[in-house]
């Protein structure tokens, strides 16, 4: 039996903003529909639910599941009060005030940035609806049938070629790789959550296909070390210009890379994360704010 709806009233000195959460980039299984709801799949459950103002009301999960996935709970005043250090990082607070990081489920995760190598987040969603299409166990959700994402048992039984169809092209070896090594230690997730930060990236670029920005994603989306500080080309720019005026221009080698996520971990503290992907969602305000 389906959860009915429900609605949480937010508390008014902790701001959310369900849009942006939702369309920055850091979750690839949600999309909005025409009347203003968002329809996603996580884990186990499909997921309808809304904002408006002050209100958010779902349906397909409970309150509890809600509030930890949406990290409701979270004192992101005093988050964004700790990273709020120049006039950059202000004008993108002040544009995307209520943005949360979600709380994702880490073997999904996992396989999610090993398909988002070079490549653009449409390809992404494609690439993970057809395997979830095809290796996924059919759940009932408000909006009609839906998809788990594949379990690692599943995936690991599928070959390489058949996932090739799902438009993983290289990455599918990747994949299954990863399946065969997750199904075979079901405790990883827990050991990496166990480790210290550096000792938890190298752990996870020990998977074919997962390198420092994948490493960095996964630890910040679904492990919740907020320090971590994935690097993409708008990353890149943005701190090339406003921090490090010596990279702008430049592409981001290796070296590079570490300079920006160490750098950005020291300056901005254990919610380094947070500044990531405010500055990544604002953007053109963030950029001009100098």
């Amino acid at each position: 039996m389906l959860p009915a709806m429900t609605t949480i009233t937010l508390r008014p000195d902790q701001p959310f903003d369900l849009d942006r959460t939702l369309s920055c980039g850091q979750a690839f299984r949600w999309e909005k529909t025409a009347d203003g709801w968002w329809q996603g799949v996580v884990d186990r459950r499909a997921v309808r639910i809304r904002q408006e103002r002050d209100r958010l009301t779902f349906e397909g999960a409970n309150e509890g599941f809600v509030r930890n996935y949406f990290r409701l709970d979270q004192d992101l005043l005093a988050i964004l009060a700790s990273i709020d250090r120049d006039p950059a990082i202000s004008a993108a607070i002040s544009e995307c005030c209520g943005l949360r990081l979600v709380g994702q489920p880490a073997w999904e995760c996992l396989v999610s940035y090993i398909c988002a190598t070079n490549t653009n987040i449409p390809a992404v969603k494609r690439r993970i609806a057809l395997m979830a299409g095809r290796y996924g166990r059919p759940i009932d959700g408000p909006f009609g049938t839906a998809y788990t994402f594949p379990d690692p048992e599943t995936l690991a039984g599928v070959s390489s070629a058949d996932l090739r169809d799902c438009k993983l092209g290289y990455r599918a070896d990747y994949a299954r790789e990863a399946a065969v090594f997750t199904s075979e230690n079901p405790d990883w997730a827990k050991r990496v959550a166990d480790l210290p930060f550096e000792e938890a990236r190298q752990a996870l670029m020990q998977f074919r296909g997962i390198g420092p920005k994948a490493a960095d994603c996964v630890l910040l989306f679904a492990f919740g070390f907020f320090e971590a500080f994935p690097v993409d080309v708008w990353i890149h720019r943005i701190v090339a210009e406003t921090y490090l005026p010596d990279l702008a221009g430049r592409k981001c080698t290796p070296a590079e890379y570490e300079r920006i996520r160490r750098f950005s971990r020291d300056y901005f503290g254990g919610y380094a994360g947070y500044a990531q992907e405010y500055l990544y969602c604002a953007r053109g305000p963030a950029s001009r704010a100098q």
